[in-house]
Order: C-alpha cells, then structure tokens, then sequence
C-alpha cells in the first residue's frame, strides 16, 4: 500500500486507534470482516488489525466493494482527498463555515468568497458531504448552543445570538427539530443575581481527556508571554483578541478537582463565542487522548521514557497564525528572552493601543495590515528579518499565505517566501494549525536529542527518518524532546556557527 496523506501503514493503524478528529477527512477505514468503510472518528467498536484496510478517499473504498457506515457517514467526512478538482473548493468553505462565515453572511456571500456559484457549491455540499452549508452551520451552532446552556447563565436569547441564529424564535425552531424539546429544559439553575440581561463576562468550560498536564503548558507559554498582549501567572493565562470588530479580553485556568480548564471571556459579542472556544481548544491541545498517544509512543526507546515521565504532556497552540509566524521570523534570529523583547518593542511600534487596558494587558498584536506598513527599524531587529516580516504581513494581505488551507499547503506557501525556510513552516504548522504529525527537522536540538550514542547530531534527513516510527505523533514528539532538553543541565552549546537558531530551537521556538 501506498502512503496516505503522508503516513504509511503503521502509522495509520495508530491514527486510527486514537479516533482522533484531526484526522478525519485524512483517510477511511475499510473492514473487510463486514465490508463496511468509516471514518477515523467512528464510534463502531475497532476492528482487528488483521480486517482493516486503508483508503485515501471514499470513492476508492467504494471501489474496493465496500460499503459507507452508517454511524459516522464517510461522505460527511471534512477535506478528503477524493474532491480533487473541486477540493479545495468545500475544504475552504467548510473551513470558513467553522470560522463562522454562515452566522451572518448568506450562502450567495460565501459562494462568491470562494469565487463560484451559490448554485455549484450547493451541488458540491449535497456530492461530497451530503448536507448542504446552511445544514452544516446549523449543527455546528446547535452544539455550541448546547454547551452555553449547560455550562453558562446567559440568557436564552443570548445563547441564540452566540450561536449564530439571527433570532431566538429561529433558534428555538431548530432546537426543537433536533432535539426534540425546547433549549430551557437543558437549562441550570441561574446563579443568583443573574439577571436577563446581556452578561459581560462568560465562563465556558473546556472539558479534556486526563492526564493533563498544565504546569508545562503555563510554563511554556510563560516564557514567550508578550509584554503588552498575553499575562501568565500562577492564576493561569490571559490575553487581548480582536474579534469581531471588539477587543476581547480571555482568560484561562485549570478547574479544580475536574478534567477541564476553565474560558472567561469578557468584551466580546455574543458571536465571538464560538471562535474563541474552539481556538482555547486548540491552543490549549484539549482534542487529543494522551493515553492513546502515549501507549503509541510508548515503544520507542528514545520518546518512551520521556512519555512515562509526563504523559499528560500536550503540544502548546498559538491563538493566530500570523501572530505565530512572526513569533517565528524572529525566533530565528535570537534567543527566547530576547526575542521576547523585540515582539514587545514590535507590538509597541505596530500594535494597536487599547483605549480601556486591563492592568498590563494594554495592546493587541499588530495585524498584517498595520505590520506592513509600520516601519520597524530601530528596534534592533536585522534587515533581513525586517524584510521577513514586510514579506509575510503583505503575502498574507494578497492570499498568497492562506492559513486557512491544509497545513501542508500553508507550509508550501511560507517556505516559498524569502527568509522563511522549512523549520518556521513546520513550527507554525505544529502550533498554530494543530497538526499533530508537524516536524522540525531542522531544530538544533532535536536534532541533538535524537542522536545516538557517539553521535554529535543527525542531519535534518537522519532526524527525519528516525522520526518516521512517531508518525502520526510527531508533535508531542517534539514537544517531549524540547521537554527534556530544557530539563538538562546547560552544559552543552550549538555549533558556533549557528547559535542564534540553536538558541530559538533549544526552547521550542
């Protein structure tokens, strides 16, 4: 067999195990013990290794003789890559679907966003994934309906506005047709003193599979905290977002005694929402099941020991792409604390003022736009990266970087521009686009950390194939090795003629 999205045999079998979601739409599962094909995420018991068989698409499965399951629905399946023409046509619009494009805009905006017909993307929808895009925004708001009813006091009319529905009585329609009873029966008793208006603050809370580790996530963000934008201290994370046209101020912390962190978010319109709890999830890696993942790891001599050590050990996100990015232009160049310094001085220069700040959160990061047209010298930062940066903010400005495409596609377009090479493709890709498979190959230390005995450093191809037996968990990987490199004594250093990338890689970015 072929590869598949990368991933040969063995890793796929370990894909499937985990039901992870990242990979659905990557691949289908054939059964050849009841000639039934799935997804990765189906909840069918798992077969034996011995049945199953691999599918890059639907349409090669069913050409194998065998059948769609009726519990997961493959032709629901994101992004998958039988659409070939018209892929990334409806991987785009279910992206942005899940962004939120359908909460306001109609099916003709997202039509010509995409730059086809609303009639022709109707016909890919009922193709490819059998429910047309109104159907697919409308499952996707129900189910976040269902969590700020359960897990929030706010009013049910603002339940339905945070959810996309234009109005409550649409809202209350829809619930009642899909659940079969009226969204205040899933209601809690309100806290007292809650009145009917619009709340300021919002808790949601963010449910994980154990172990977690949460120490090495607040660390790990503590040392690139951005002076002016993000706060971490012992009470958890905070930040300033842009989002829908407010400045919303979030808030992060593990919930006592439960498997869950909890999100408060103040300022930002009910609509924001659900963007904002599904980036924390992201960020926060709350998708994974660490016990899969580490019994896939587990064999490995090198990853296994380390996986003992702490397997609740998650991969820290990245809240914005483009955000991340630059946090890697510049990782390149120095180290972390310095590099602390220049982001701070470039949120300074480019970053917008806010006019209400909370303590020492006072700025929002600066947007492609006012990045490309702030002058950045005088900051300390070198020609080179300063051109980086002007590059990316003015490729993303034009489409030329699309963030919103598939991890390998964004990787193809960053590396294509200048002074952006493989290792800051491949680091965004691994925190900003929750890629669980992402690999620096060209990280200094991993590179170090992955030698064997006798051995100085592989080169980035050696690290490349003793990785292949981490696949499709080169992510936690990683973030394991930067773990326990940051655990060791300081006693080594890079090459003399790398070490300002020695120095980014040695803390991860």
């Amino acid at each position: 067999m072929e590869t598949i999205a990368g991933l040969d045999a063995e890793a796929l079998n370990r894909a499937r195990l985990s039901r992870d979601a990242r990979f659905d739409g990557r691949f289908f599962i054939a059964v050849t013990s009841t000639g039934i094909y799935c997804r990765p995420i189906c909840p069918s018991r798992l077969a034996q290794r011995r049945h199953v068989r691999f599918f890059g698409s639907a349409a090669a499965a069913e050409a194998a003789g065998f059948r769609p399951c009726r519990r997961c629905r493959p032709e629901a399946a994101p992004g998958t890559p039988a659409w070939l023409g018209t892929a990334a046509v409806v991987r785009r619009a279910l992206r942005l679907i899940d962004a939120g494009a359908l909460d306001e805009d109609s099916v003709e905006a997202l039509a010509a966003r995409l730059g086809v017909g609303p009639r022709h993307l109707l016909r890919l929808f009922a193709r490819h994934v059998g429910a047309s895009p109104i159907a697919v925004a409308q499952t996707r708001r129900l189910h976040f309906a269902v969590s700020l009813l359960t897990a929030t006091d706010l009013p049910v009319t603002q339940v339905a506005l945070a959810a996309g529905f234009g109005s409550c009585r649409r809202f209350n329609d829809a619930f009642r047709s899909v659940y079969r009873h009226p969204p205040r029966e899933l209601r809690r008793a309100r806290r007292a003193g809650t009145g009917d208006g619009a709340a300021e603050e919002v808790l949601l809370r963010l449910a994980y599979r154990p172990p977690y580790d949460w120490e090495h996530v607040r660390e790990f963000l503590a040392r690139r905290t951005l002076a002016g934008v993000e706060r971490v201290d012992a009470a958890g994370y905070a930040r300033t977002l842009a989002c829908a046209g407010a400045v919303a101020f979030i808030a992060v912390r593990p919930l006592a005694g439960e498997d869950a962190l909890e999100l408060r978010v103040t300022g930002a319109p009910p609509t924001a929402l659900l963007p904002l709890a599904s980036a924390a999830r992201r960020v926060f890696d709350l998708a994974g099941d660490p016990l899969r993942i580490a019994a896939e790891l587990a064999g490995d001599p090198l990853i296994g020991p380390l996986v003992a050590r702490r397997p609740g050990l998650r991969v820290p996100g990245a809240w914005d792409a483009f955000e991340c990015a630059v946090r890697a232009v510049l990782g390149q160049q120095v180290s972390v604390a310095a590099g602390r310094t220049l982001l701070g001085r470039v949120v300074q220069r480019a970053g917008e003022p806010l006019g209400a700040p909370q303590g020492a959160l006072t700025h929002l990061f600066p947007t492609p736009a006012r990045l490309a047209r702030t002058p950045l010298d005088g900051l300390g930062i070198t020609t080179a990266r300063v051109a980086a940066l002007k590059v990316l903010a003015r490729a993303v400005l034009e489409g030329r970087v699309d963030f919103g495409a598939a991890p390998a596609d964004v990787a193809a377009q960053l590396t294509a521009l200048p002074g952006i090479g493989p290792w800051t493709a491949q680091y965004v890709a691994l925190r900003a686009l929750g890629e669980p498979d992402a690999l620096p190959h060209g990280d200094w230390v991993l590179r170090r950390m992955a030698a064997p005995a006798g051995t100085a450093l592989l080169s980035p191809r050696q690290l490349e194939e003793r990785a292949e037996c981490w696949r499709p968990w080169r992510s936690y990987a990683t973030i394991h090795l930067w773990r326990a490199a940051g655990e060791q004594p300081a006693t080594r250093t890079a090459p003399a003629r790398k070490p300002a990338r020695a120095a980014a890689a040695r803390a991860g970015g």
